[in-house]
């Protein structure tokens, strides 16, 4: 690999160590976050309050001395609220448009299966077009932008299932979970006095993060790889026990998540062993099992356990 792509590799190490600082003993899902910042993809994170959701993406906003926006979902809450609105201005005779807090680099949309259904279709432009449409003008949104979207799989009781259109546009979704016994004596002693928040500092800035996205889609993805992705994609939605596979929107984003988890790792091309590992991050959440298979128990990972075993593997022979 250059030397330039050896230097952000290290940037990227030393992003990775900070956030750690701050959420201890969840080694791989940072990398699974830093995976879709640098694939430019959206990320779900459904867990049990009080596992460190927030606290992470704040500092990752910091990390990158990116804008942080924060939108708390409720029934009330209505689109223009993200949006923002055009207001007429009487001294200068028209309307001006006033930003909401989607215009940002980070935005952690908490809770979002608390706001109705309406307000949620409000984010669907954005996530996928990257700018947004208020009164016919287009507005578009700060580069990069990364939504960051939290919801509590537990509580039942005044939320809205999100539609299946918009956990496609969410390129991985995945969970904290509780921390081991030996992380969380660690997160008594380390928060004992001061929070690891405040002795944050910026690793890099929002155009190193744009410079590294464009290098990640130079990741060069071998036929045969391909190949390989695109099969268990496909398998997907030919399984007997699956009702939705995933869509070609899915097929390209596990192609731009195994681009980024090979430059994460300093590789500048994709191996089967990419695509096999994030394959549960970013299919998984975009399937939907039969009624007869879920009353059986089968679930999403054994599904894609018996594609992975019926798909060969590509194997590169050294002369």
């Amino acid at each position: 690999m250059e030397t330039a792509t050896q230097r952000h590799v290290e940037v990227l190490a030393r992003l990775k160590s900070n956030l750690e600082s701050c959420i201890l003993g969840k080694s791989a899902e940072i990398e699974l976050l830093l995976t879709a910042m640098l694939a430019g993809g959206h990320v779900l994170l459904e867990d049990v309050p009080g596992t460190g959701k927030t606290v992470l993406i704040k500092a990752l906003a910091k990390s990158i001395n990116g804008q942080f926006r924060r939108i708390q979902c409720n029934p009330d809450l209505l689109p223009t609220d993200i949006t923002g609105v055009s207001i007429y201005h009487p001294k200068e005779e028209k309307f001006l448009f006033r930003s909401g807090p989607i215009m940002t680099n980070i935005l952690l949309v908490d809770e979002i299966n608390r706001a109705t259904t309406k307000t949620q279709s409000a984010l669907l432009e954005a996530m996928e077009e990257r700018h947004i449409t208020v009164d016919g003008d287009l507005h578009e949104l700060p580069s990069p932008f990364l939504m960051l979207a939290t919801q509590n799989p537990i509580d039942f009781e005044g939320t809205y299932t999100l539609p299946e259109a918009q956990l496609d546009r969410f390129m991985i979704k995945l969970s904290l979970g509780y921390p081991s016994e030996a992380a969380e004596k660690m997160m008594i002693a380390s928060q004992s006095k001061v929070h690891p928040m405040e002795a944050l500092h910026a690793i890099m800035d929002t155009k190193q993060v744009l410079d590294i996205q464009e290098q990640v889609r130079q990741i060069h993805l071998d036929e045969a790889v391909a190949d390989y992705l695109v099969t268990i994609s496909r398998k997907t939605r030919e399984h007997h026990a699956v009702f939705l596979g995933a869509s070609p929107r899915a097929t390209l984003s596990l192609v731009l998540a195994s681009k980024a988890y090979a430059f994460l790792h300093g590789r500048d091309y994709v191996i089967p062993d990419d695509i096999k590992y994030l394959a549960p991050f970013v299919l998984g959440h975009r399937m939907i099992l039969q009624m007869e298979a879920r009353m059986d128990g089968v679930s999403i990972a054994s599904v894609l356990a018996t594609i992975f075993e019926g798909v060969r593997v590509p194997v590169r022979l050294e002369k």
